[in-house]
């Protein structure tokens, strides 16, 4: 079944409930990994190289206290991660949790110290000597890619490239048409959530099992990868999860740190923990979206997008990440580079370079937030060269609401929506003529520009579409384990779990417009492997698709049992009754029992029950998937409007817009967090956030004082508005819309910067557009025109 709920309760699909989970995290009782304490429990600390490329040539352990600190030497047995992807040409790479033979990159593990104390711990790591063999460091993606780098990272690979992808689709452009051409650029990030990894192990005697709690966003997956690398089969392994300060795709692969930390609770028969700081956050565990683009876009003089051509390199690092692999980013450019967008011609050619950096990882926005840049603002180079609004020449090409469902260039099928309508509500929210005025009026160093981004995102990806992929993980159907207790409480058991996502909230809002059951009384259980069904966790917006639709699908089985338990208590037909308020209520409203009496009846006065009743009971699992199951597709404009500085370079967001489209929402209050807390993200992305590396692979952010991410200041009034067009393929036609609010805001703003400064011939092609490369446009500039 497919299509929104037939009406929106108070505590149901689409009504604003207050969060369920802010009741302890306000009151400060949330449960993280760093607050737990265990009898006898050890700290880890880790040497971490100090260079980027070098072979181990020997590791002295410091005299007497030999038995404390471990090398990949003493892990005997212990398997290497391995991510790798069926696609061809794709060159595999190991990563040992324990440097072997030679590190790749600076901050990789090399020993493992431990103490009853993190300072302990880390005064031992001081005192470990590691002869280092310096070999040729491999910094620059552009010559990892084409060949030009003199180090070879693997050395049984036959170049630094671990995927080279190639999409040509359509017909030749025509001559007829304006070709423009960027060489165009994302900076390497890091994705610092409030709350870092963490990892504490034991082994469980009486279970004979190894009990790992981490902070992570798909326990089933690490526990899948520990397994393997320990040699356990998975039933000797829980993964819990407790609550989770963020993720943002963080927290959404194997640690090797979570490997060491298991492998010695093994050893030493102690609890183990390990806590990240900062230091090893920035520089070593968390770099993403590295990416290069030469892009062409071929325009005809209408303003129709004709075509796009494209050469792409991500700095994917040293290692390929269980399990989503090193082509996670540059694979996904080239099949949704072309957006939302109709066109003749598309060819785009992808590389992920393999560098002596950190292993790339997921980012929320994965891939789409480096394509929507280097698309976006192409498209508004191309408007501006031809005279026209940037959102004219969007309008002559993004697909329109009558051709959906649509299948575009790529073979992507939109399920639904109104691109052009999103557009024009986010550029009428703004007041875009209004702010053209204020810019004509505008002079001295101090310059308006107005900008806009169109994107869509896929979501709740399906098995389709990860078998392509050849990664170890494959979405299949997703599960929920309802049962009702004795009480009348409805506890929902599910496989995804929450970092930020309120599922608490939202999924006890589906069984509620389902079953008709107080939210208050729906208990939400999850990031536990010893009890939630397996899934492929929380990531790529597919929760509340996925998820809301195993609960859903649960919840129904569920209210045909009871409904056939109540038709006989009440005496009347089961097809009369209805769900309602916590009561099932005969068609007449003459009759009705609460769900906690039929639940006593089940478990407490089994006598009354019928004779064909069903043996299962009131506990049952139902799976979900959709059909098709190519994801769904919510999309958004953002628009702004931003001052530059032109004396100084400096950066301000006067004023900012978001039209989006989800599709049916949960609980729109949810989705406008979501979208708030991806904005600022965005920003950072557009405006601050850069982990630099020098010529020898050396990271030159490691604190929050030269790594900048934006605070409550940086954030600028923002109008948000809400489109809902129901997607045909998903249970109630919500989509999945957590990324989306991080995607646009650096084409938007780069689009804004560069209205601003188009009178003086200046242009930005790089984020984040920090004050030096504003003051370098503009010098190159001033030359150009000399």
């Amino acid at each position: 079944m497919t299509g929104a709920p037939p009406h929106t309760t108070a505590g149901g699909v689409g009504a604003r409930l207050a969060r369920k989970e802010d009741a302890r995290f306000l009151a400060g009782r949330g449960r993280y990994v760093a607050d737990i304490r265990m009898p006898d429990m050890l700290d880890v600390a880790f040497v971490r190289a100090p260079v980027a490329h070098a072979r181990i040539a020997g590791i002295d352990k410091p005299e007497g206290w030999e038995s404390l600190v471990y090398t990949m030497a003493d892990m005997a047995g212990v398997k290497p991660i391995v991510a790798a992807s069926k696609l061809p040409g794709f060159q595999t790479s190991e990563q040992y949790p324990l440097a072997s033979d030679k590190v790749r990159f600076v901050g990789e593990m090399v020993a493992m110290c431990v103490a009853p104390s993190r300072a302990r711990a880390e005064d031992l790591a001081e005192q470990v000597f590691v002869d280092y063999e310096d070999l040729p460091v491999v910094a620059d993606m552009h010559a990892a890619a084409d060949g030009r780098a003199e180090g070879r990272l693997h050395e049984h690979w036959d170049s630094n490239v671990f995927l080279e992808t190639q999409v040509d689709a359509g017909t030749s452009p025509g001559d007829d048409v304006l070709s423009v051409r960027r060489q165009l650029s994302t900076s390497r990030q890091c994705q610092v959530p409030l709350e870092g990894r963490g990892v504490v192990c034991r082994w469980d005697h009486r279970l004979d099992r190894l009990e790992v709690t981490t902070s992570a966003q798909m326990p089933h997956i690490n526990r899948t990868g520990l397994a393997e690398c320990l040699g356990l089969d998975e039933g000797r392994v829980r993964v819990d999860s407790p609550d989770v300060g963020g993720g943002f795709g963080y927290k959404g692969i194997l640690l090797p740190e979570e490997i060491c930390c298991a492998w010695l609770a093994m050893q030493l028969d102690r609890p183990i923990r390990w806590i990240e700081d900062r230091g090893e956050h920035l520089s070593a565990n968390a770099n993403c979206r590295e990416h290069a683009y030469d892009i062409t876009v071929h325009v005809e003089r209408s303003g129709r997008l004709a075509g796009i051509d494209c050469d792409a390199i991500v700095d994917s690092g040293a290692y390929s990440s269980y399990p989503f692999s090193a082509c996670l980013e540059a694979a996904q450019v080239g099949s949704i580079l072309p957006g939302p967008y109709k066109m003749d011609s598309y060819s785009c050619h992808t590389r992920s370079a393999a560098t002596n950096k950190p292993p790339i990882l997921p980012y929320r926005g994965v891939a789409r937030t480096g394509v929507c840049f280097a698309l976006e603002v192409m498209l508004d180079i191309a408007a501006r060269e031809l005279g026209i609004e940037p959102f004219e020449l969007r309008e002559a090409s993004l697909v329109g609401p009558d051709d959906m469902p649509y299948t575009n260039i790529t073979d992507k099928l939109f399920d639904s929506g109104d691109y052009i309508a999103c557009m024009h509500r986010a550029v009428d929210a703004l007041d875009w003529p209004g702010w053209r005025r204020r810019q004509a009026e505008t002079t001295g160093a101090r310059r308006i520009g107005l900008g806009l981004a169109t994107f869509c995102e896929q979501g709740a990806h399906g098995t389709s579409v990860y078998h392509g992929w050849g990664i170890p993980m494959v979405p299949g159907y997703e599960q929920c384990n309802a049962r009702m207790t004795t009480d009348g409480i409805l506890e929902l058991q599910i496989g995804v779990h929450s970092h930020g996502q309120s599922m608490e909230t939202t999924m006890a809002q589906v069984a509620n417009t389902v079953l008709g059951i107080d939210p208050a009384n729906v208990r939400i259980l999850h990031g536990d492997t010893a009890s939630s069904p397996y899934s492929t966790g929380t990531w790529g917006s597919r929760c509340a698709v996925m998820a809301g639709g195993a609960v859903a699908s649960a919840c129904e089985k569920l209210a045909g049992r009871v409904r056939h338990l109540a038709a006989h208590l009440l005496d009347v037909a089961a097809d009369e009754l209805v769900f309602e308020n916590g009561e099932v209520i005969s068609g007449d409203r003459s009759r009705s029992m609460t769900l906690r009496e039929i639940a006593h009846t089940w478990y407490r006065a089994p006598q009354r029950l019928p004779d064909d009743v069903d043996p299962a009971g009131l506990g049952l699992v139902a799976g979900y998937k959709m059909k098709p199951d190519m994801g769904t597709f919510s999309y958004a404009t953002h628009a702004c409007v931003a001052e530059v500085d032109t004396a100084t370079g400096a950066v301000k967001l006067l004023d900012y817009a978001i039209c989006e489209d989800g599709g049916v929402l949960l609980n729109p209050m949810v989705v406008e967090g979501q979208l708030l807390g991806g904005l600022a993200q965005g920003i950072g992305t557009a405006l601050y956030e850069e982990m630099p590396f020098d010529g020898e692979a050396q990271p030159l952010a490691s604190t929050l004082a030269d790594y900048i991410v934006p605070g409550a200041a940086e954030m600028p009034a923002v109008i948000l508005d809400h489109m809902e067009t129901p997607s045909p393929f998903s249970r109630f036609g919500q989509k999945g819309i957590g990324e989306g609010g991080a995607i646009a805001p650096p084409a938007a703003i780069a689009n804004a910067v560069n209205d601003a400064l188009a009178p003086l011939g200046a242009e930005i092609h790089s984020v984040p557009i920090s004050p030096e490369r504003v003051m370098a446009a503009l010098r190159e500039a001033a030359h150009e025109s000399d």
